[in-house]
């Protein structure tokens, strides 16, 4: 029997919506709308690379040399980016998640983080995925299961498409008053302001030849307590908005400069993110979970056209 190199697809309907779930790492394959593809992701039996679709939890991004300070005890994370000396995205990534529910319009998943050298706690992590008529939402919820206090932070990172070559002709709106500069190796120098800078998108437009990598913070947010990152075809007609709701205060947009040939600005990476690069050194949007406690963390895709 043939078993997918992702593991169990989990295929979400609602309406002409279509979204696909996987086993392995409780990634987000595929969301599409009728035709029109809404995410740039990944087949069943590719091995998953730039991130696509993963889930980052117990932190996002980058911790600078894998190493970081905790209720008085230094911690070294395994270097999983050891071209630039960092531990990135997480632990979950390449683990089998266990499906809990599967329906026609919902899924979840569940997976256990262990306590391990660098990272000695232990919590219970489900994520959430539910598809209706304002389009996929998404919750992840962090349990400490431990009896010390654990450093958390968690983030997703969906590829999206507006169909074309590239997205230099996509239009990009970021309602973020603050982006994060970053170095050689990622990770942030400074917080500057976006006005009268080239990482002023606060109104769309389009994205040119700029290259992002880059993490926002201060963001606004409507009525609703969102704030809505979207990307846009470079007619204006049609486009998909990423909702950050509780949780997520944080979110870094990369468009894809430093991927493969042939994968480079297709689409843009917009990252809901719990905290910025390198949080636990800094301590920047870094959540305490005691024991016992619950984190969560919400975000959505919403496509449209006028």
């Amino acid at each position: 029997m043939h078993e997918s190199r992702t593991g169990r697809q989990l295929t979400l309907r609602h309406g002409d919506r279509r979204a696909v779930v996987v086993e392995l790492g409780a990634a987000l394959r595929r969301y599409a709308v009728g035709d029109r593809l809404v995410l740039d992701g990944f087949a069943p039996d590719d091995r998953i690379t730039g991130g696509r679709g993963q889930i980052l939890a117990p932190w996002p991004n980058r911790i600078r040399d894998g190493r970081y300070r905790w209720d008085g005890q230094d911690q070294q994370l395994p270097l999983t980016e050891p071209e630039n000396g960092n531990a990135i995205h997480g632990l979950l990534r390449w683990t089998s998640w266990r499906i809990v529910e599967a329906q026609d319009d919902r899924a979840v998943l569940d997976v256990s983080v262990w306590p391990q050298p660098g990272y000695p706690f232990h919590l219970r992590v489900r994520a959430e995925y539910t598809l209706d008529d304002d389009g996929l939402g998404v919750a992840v919820v962090a349990r400490n299961l431990g009896e010390n206090a654990a450093p958390y932070g968690v983030g997703q990172h969906p590829y999206l498409t507006v169909g074309t070559a590239t997205v230099d002709d996509a239009l990009l709106t970021v309602p973020a008053r603050t982006r994060l500069r970053t170095g050689e190796r990622g990770l942030p120098v400074a917080a500057e302001p976006v006005q009268d800078t080239p990482f002023d998108f606060r109104t769309p437009r389009a994205i040119g030849t700029q290259q992002l990598d880059t993490p926002f913070c201060d963001l606004d947010r409507d009525a609703r307590g969102r704030a809505v990152v979207s990307l846009a075809h470079s007619s204006g007609a049609w486009g998909t908005d990423v909702w950050l709701g509780e949780g997520a205060d944080h979110v870094q947009l990369y468009t894809g400069d430093t991927l493969p040939e042939g994968q480079r600005r297709r689409s843009v990476a917009i990252e809901p993110m719990s905290c910025p690069p390198d949080a636990f050194r800094t301590g920047t949007g870094l959540v305490t979970l005691g024991p016992g406690e619950e984190h969560t963390a919400r975000w959505g895709l919403t496509p449209w056209q006028e």
